[in-house]
């Protein structure tokens, strides 16, 4: 259990969040940053935030992987069902049953965590976000955990979030050209997430890589002109901008095939 919130200052909080993730105690991570939310206010800091956002990030991580290897396995059930002999049938179809209930589980499990994040963002942290990165990281953030529902979602559920995930990411981005840079890395991983968005549930590389290529040549006609004291947020912003370009490559060449 945590400590009781009178006996922990924002700082205490904050510390035993970082001691969390340091231990790769995600859940911790979300709890000890609840405790700040409700305790010392929803406008976090840069340093609050990324403890949120990673630990979710992990969270779901986790559970997106396992997820995809119980689909794999799943199809290849499928596979030796339709095959087996029919003696084998029944104790085929038997193991079958058990890895879809399996599936689920973590489907429902991956659901609550975005869901929560989902929530704490509509109640707390959007209304509470300053104009311009903070509030577009957050809308961006809402974008990402409808597009992870989505992804497994049946398919009159992936519609219902691909459209939630739709307009997050719109107004997220509608905010990022009007108060960011081209070169801004919230603004470029905003791009990145948003492309694959239309090229993974919308199922449409065209869109996927006009928005890409635009984001792209926007930040490289930004870029310093001189490489002599490139800062980290510049380091990060041309991480991201080399995963736009081999998405561009890998979509160019679905779209050619």
């Amino acid at each position: 259990m945590a400590p009781a919130r009178s006996r922990l200052t924002r700082k205490e909080c904050l510390l035993l969040a970082d001691v969390a993730n340091e231990a790769e105690r995600h859940q911790d991570v979300v709890k000890y940053i609840k405790l700040i939310i409700d305790s010392h206010g929803a406008q976090l800091t840069i340093d609050e935030r990324n403890l949120l956002s990673m630990a979710y990030k992990n969270i779901t991580n986790i559970l997106r992987n396992s997820w995809r290897t119980i689909d794999n396995m799943e199809k290849l059930q499928v596979v030796r069902v339709i095959g087996a002999q029919k003696p084998d049938h029944p104790l085929a179809s038997r193991h079958l049953a058990l890895i879809r209930e399996q599936r689920r589980r973590i489907e429902r499990e991956l659901t609550d965590s975005c869901k929560d994040i989902v929530a704490l963002l509509d109640r707390q942290l959007q209304p509470a976000a300053r104009s311009g990165e903070e509030s577009v990281f957050y809308s961006k953030m809402k974008g990402d955990y409808y597009r992870y529902m989505a992804e497994f979602a049946s398919d009159h559920d992936r519609e219902r979030y691909g459209d939630q995930s739709l307009t997050a990411y719109k107004l997220a981005y509608k905010h990022a050209l009007t108060t960011l840079d081209p070169i801004h890395p919230t603004r470029l991983g905003l791009a990145l997430n948003f492309s694959v968005f239309y090229h993974d549930v919308k199922s449409s590389p065209e869109r996927a890589c006009h928005l890409a290529k635009s984001a792209f040549d926007d930040a490289v006609t930004s870029l310093p002109t001189h490489e002599t004291g490139v800062d980290q947020v510049i380091r990060d912003s041309l991480t991201i901008l080399q995963l736009l370009k081999e998405d561009l490559i890998l979509w160019s060449r679905e779209i050619q095939d």
